[in-house]
This record gives C-alpha cells, sequence and structure tokens, in this order.
C-alpha cells in the first residue's frame, strides 16, 4: 500500500470513528441504551435523565449544586421591598438629592432627540423617557427606597428619577445615582 492509500485510509478511519463517538459517548454516559439492555436513552427510569437533569462534563463526571458567591453576600431582595406603601407622603419624597455613590450599570439607551436635563420635583417626565424599559425593577440594588404603589423609580440619564406612572410628575431625584 503506498502513502497516499494510507492517508485516505486513516482520514476515512477517522472520520468515521468522529462520526461514531458521540454516540458512544451518550451510550456510556447514560448507561447503555443500546442492545445489551441498560437503561433507556435519557438516563432513569421513564427516560428521565440522571444527576437532576444536568449532563456530566464527560464519562465520570456527575453535577453538583451550585455554592454561593466566593468573597461577599449573594445580593437578595431585602424584607419588606415588595410590599410598596399604600399612603403616599409627598412631603417624604419631594427631595432633588446628589447620590452619596455612584453605580455602573451599562450604557444608558437613551430615546432619539435625548438631551440631559436636570429634572426637579414638580416637573412632568415626557413619557417616552419613562417607557417601562427605563424602570428600575430592582431599584433595592441601588439604594432607593420603596416606591409607593403607582409610582416607579426610571433611570434617566445618569440619575434615578421617581415618577408618578399615571402622569409623569416627577416625585424625587437623585443626580448622579448610575455612572
Amino acid at each position: 500500500m503506498n502513502l497516499t492509500n494510507r492517508r485516505f485510509l486513516a482520514l476515512a478511519l477517522c472520520a468515521g470513528l468522529s462520526v461514531m463517538a458521540p454516540d458512544a459517548w451518550a451510550q456510556h454516559e447514560h448507561g447503555g441504551g443500546g442492545p445489551g439492555g441498560g437503561a433507556p436513552r435519557g438516563g432513569g427510569p421513564g427516560g428521565a435523565p440522571r444527576g437532576g437533569g444536568a449532563h456530566a462534563a464527560g464519562p465520570s463526571r456527575q453535577a453538583e449544586p451550585e455554592r454561593g458567591p466566593q468573597g461577599y453576600q449573594r445580593i437578595e431582595r431585602p424584607q419588606g421591598a415588595q410590599a410598596r406603601p399604600q399612603q403616599f407622603d409627598r412631603q417624604a419624597y419631594n427631595h432633588n438629592f446628589n447620590a452619596d455613590r455612584g453605580y455602573h450599570v451599562g450604557p444608558y439607551h437613551a430615546p432619539r432627540g435625548f438631551r440631559y436635563h436636570r429634572w426637579g420635583y414638580g416637573d412632568i417626565l415626557p413619557r417616552y423617557y419613562w417607557g417601562q424599559q427605563y424602570w428600575l425593577l430592582d431599584y433595592w440594588l441601588f439604594g432607593l427606597d420603596v416606591p409607593p404603589i403607582g409610582y416607579e423609580w426610571v433611570r434617566y440619564g445618569p440619575d434615578a428619577v421617581l415618577i408618578d406612572t399615571r402622569s409623569g410628575e416627577v416625585i424625587q431625584v437623585i443626580y448622579g445615582r448610575f455612572l
């Protein structure tokens, strides 16, 4: 057999093995599944995957439960954050603050024609600046107060603005909350 034929034979053999290998791995991982017994393809009884549904990274690796973050506490919704105040005390909210710290949360995707304006409480924020894509539903992550029912925090450029969702009236502003 000459060198060209040997190379062709080696390539054909490799190609055949690469096509068969994934099926062989799947059979090994799921305990057989082919002729000769073993569990049906899919793992456990009734075809349900074994190991909680996670596929192993290799033939002998089992998935483990995810551990918590290293080096800091997991941030969770604080107690009472879902219980919004029923009563609205305007005097308690009508303030404009400079942020004591800023947060990097990604770019602000402003509507067309955006030009920064420094809003203050009592102003009316135009509707296209407080659509739901700008709502800060995880307000507690940014050190913002729990908004009363009918009010939402929105991101307006670098600022966090509390608005009345019926009229767009600005109730409170924290300037420079977002970097």
